[in-house]
């Protein structure tokens, strides 16, 4: 009884080795997938995101996260100033900007 015992044993020896090759290989394939489908498009707008803001100057019509539109009157380091009426002026941080949009557009609104 013990022979046979040994014997089922070794034989499940090397299946179980394949499995667990197997195993890592798709782990690695699912990395690689989520790297591409989440992680290097959201790089990517974060990328995007940096280059805007540094790209802010005095004059670009912008756009807040919060829906707040303006014309930028002064650029600092980490806030901005931005004239949202007539002699009404904010401060924003500059990371709070969504988007910068074609010169003109708060006229014509």
């Amino acid at each position: 009884m013990n022979l046979s015992t040994t014997f089922v044993l070794a034989q499940a020896a090397p299946g179980a080795a394949n499995g667990g090759l197997s195993m890592i290989i798709m782990m690695v394939v699912l990395f690689g997938l989520m790297y591409f489908m989440m992680i290097r498009p959201q790089m990517k707008r974060q990328k995007e995101h940096r280059q805007l803001i540094s790209g802010l100057a005095k004059g670009d019509e912008v756009v807040s996260n919060g829906g707040i539109a303006g014309r930028v009157e002064d650029v600092g380091d980490t806030f901005i100033t931005v004239e949202i009426a007539p002699n009404v002026k904010i401060k924003l941080q500059k990371s709070a900007v969504q988007q910068v949009l074609p010169k003109g557009t708060l006229k014509s609104s």
